[in-house]
């Protein structure tokens, strides 16, 4: 079982979410697992069941659907709880990535490798951006 899953987007999750088959085969364990999803990712948490108590960020695209499936969407790029999380946008993406790393292996490489990502000349404020937006969702 993998220690995190990160559930992309993509123009066929709302197909995906209503085949019960594919979402059958979806095998994810808040429990045991860091569990990310990005924009219509976040669909497919909700029916897995594993938003149900929990808000979401998703794409204004999807939001309408990840509210049909009775979950409040957030108008912010990235929200956690516990070992759940999900983001909203595609450049968001980097929110999952660095809350992952700091669960796993700590902040300071959650800083490092944003560190080392960031543009040229943005670098502090790339990074101290991204971990002011997940900070608060740390434990």
């Amino acid at each position: 079982m993998a220690e995190a899953v990160i559930v992309g987007s993509g123009s066929q999750t709302r197909e995906i979410a209503n085949d019960a088959g594919s979402m059958g085969q979806l095998k994810l364990d808040p429990a045991r697992q860091l569990i990310g999803a990005q924009c219509s990712g976040a669909l497919l948490l909700a029916k897995l069941g594993l938003l149900a108590r929990i808000p979401a960020c998703t794409d204004l695209i999807t939001k309408p659907w990840v509210q049909e499936a009775g979950v409040a969407v957030l108008d912010q790029p990235f929200f956690a709880q516990g070992n759940i999380a999900t983001a909203g946008g595609c450049l968001a993406s980097q929110y999952l990535a660095a809350w992952i790393i700091a669960r796993s292996e700590g902040q300071e490489a959650a800083r490092s490798a944003l560190h080392y990502v960031a543009p040229v000349g943005e670098k502090d404020e790339y990074v101290d951006r991204v971990l002011g937006n997940i900070g608060r969702y740390l434990p």
